[in-house]
This record gives structure tokens, sequence and C-alpha cells, in this order.
């Protein structure tokens, strides 16, 4: 099983769990910790081969987006968690959304940072270098480029050092298997564009996320049960550039949910 923490206030409280993007860890969540954890049960995973999911019987399953799915479904089930909210960055906005494909009870809500809904031409071909140069470039050379390429400004920095920093905590043949689920990304992304979910989803995007935004501007506009805030001065990893206006955002968000759902007759 993955290794997981929780911060729980009661059996009344709705819970929150956190989803981590590729070579990051549950760490990258520190900035939002103290502020979720007062209202929400709060729950932190390490996906598989991160932070410390080392166990080798996750280790040697197959990966795919499904199986790394089923891996979050399965800490959920062990803590008696039949919903939740979810929050993600980057690739574990793809999780996310992916749970919501395969069990859509599953899912209360969703906020997803830095959202991965479609790839423009410089990520397929940042993937396409990757995926022929991997096997014989150092992986960290290849993941700090891609650190770059998402977060290239000064203020970035600290978003990119701590997911450069996360990543030297995975090997090589680590960074490979999980390399290799980029080729299943873009069919993933037409699927979900086909198969909407009626859940209410948050999108919380950097202006300086270049590599995404746009995308997500398209979506909101045709869904009703989306919302898109843009925090200024951010970028691709917005829970860490702007933290305050993140969990502002974010908190705000997931109570009003609650509110309209007392409201109801």
């Amino acid at each position: 099983m993955l290794y997981y923490k929780t911060y729980e206030l009661s059996g009344f409280h709705e819970w929150v769990v956190f989803i981590h993007g590729a070579g990051g860890s549950s760490s990258v969540w520190y900035k939002q910790l103290k502020e979720f954890k007062k209202h929400f049960n709060v729950l932190l995973i390490d996906l598989r081969g991160h932070g410390k999911s080392r166990n080798p019987l996750v280790l040697n399953k197959k990966y795919s987006f499904d199986n790394v799915s089923s891996d979050i479904i399965e800490v959920l089930d062990h803590i008696n968690i039949r919903e939740a909210h979810f929050v993600g960055i980057s690739l574990g906005t793809i999780l996310i959304r992916n749970i919501a494909e395969m069990d859509a009870t599953r899912v209360k809500s969703m906020v997803l940072g830095g959202a991965v809904i479609r790839l423009n031409t410089r990520v397929k071909t940042l993937i396409w270098l990757g995926n022929f140069s991997k096997k014989f470039i150092p992986y960290m050379w290849l993941y700090k480029l891609f650190a770059w390429c998402l977060m290239p400004k000064k203020r970035h920095e600290e978003s990119r050092l701590l997911f450069v920093n996360q990543a030297k905590k995975l090997c090589q043949k680590e960074f490979i298997k999980w390399f290799k689920l980029t080729s299943d990304v873009a069919p993933l992304l037409v699927q979900f564009e086909e198969n909407k979910v009626d859940i209410p989803t948050l999108y919380v995007m950097g202006q300086e996320d270049y590599m995404f935004l746009y995308p997500v501007e398209e979506v909101v506009k045709k869904c009703k049960q989306a919302k898109l805030e843009v925090i200024q001065d951010s970028g691709h990893v917005c829970n860490v550039d702007q933290p305050e206006i993140f969990n502002q955002i974010s908190i705000d968000f997931l109570k009003g949910l609650n509110r309209q759902k007392i409201a109801l007759p």
C-alpha cells in the first residue's frame, strides 16, 4: 500500500485528499496543510515510487493510470473514506480526473491546480524528446529541463527547486516507468473531454502557466459545473508560488459547496 498520513478533526468533518504531481511527494502541500486541517480531515498520499511509497509489492505492479489511481482508492478503502474532496497539482489532476472516471461516487469535488487537460505542441515536443532520450540521458537532466520549461521565471524558482529536489529521490528505473505513462496522456485527456462528469470542479491556474492555462479557459467556458480562478504572478505550481491565495480560493470553494448542500430542501 502507498504511504499516507492523516489529520482528522472528527467523524463529522469532510475529507480532503491531496494528490501531488510526478516527481514530487506529499511534502509539496506543506503550505496548504496548516490551513486545510483547520476545516477538514486531511489525507496526504505519496504516489508509488515517490516520497515514502517504496513498497515492492506496489512498485512491481504494472504502471498505468488506472493502476496508479487504484493505488489511491486502496488507501481510501483502507481508512474507510467512501467519498472525499480531491485537491491535485499537475499530473495529480489527471489522476483525480481518472478516479472520477472510474467511480464518480468517490469524488465530491475537484480542486485542480496547474491542471493538465490538453497537450499543446510544446508539451508534446518535450514528451517526445524525453521518450527518445530517457534511456541514455540521466533522468535528472530531463527532469530539470521539464521543470525549467514549465516554471521558467525567477519567481517560480521555489516551486522548481522543490520538485527537482523531490525528483532526486527517484531512481532512473522508477523515472522511466513513470515517463512511459506520458504516451497514455493524450488519449486519456481526449476520453475525459468526451465523457463529462457531473462533479463540481474548481480550476486554480497561475497566470504564467503558459503550457496549460489556455486549454482550461476554453473548457471552463463550456462546462457549467466548472469554475476557473487565475492567480496573478504565479506559474504552473500555483500552490507553492502563491499559497495564501491558493488556500483561500480552494477552502472558500469547498466550504461554499457545503453551504449549498445545507441550504437544499
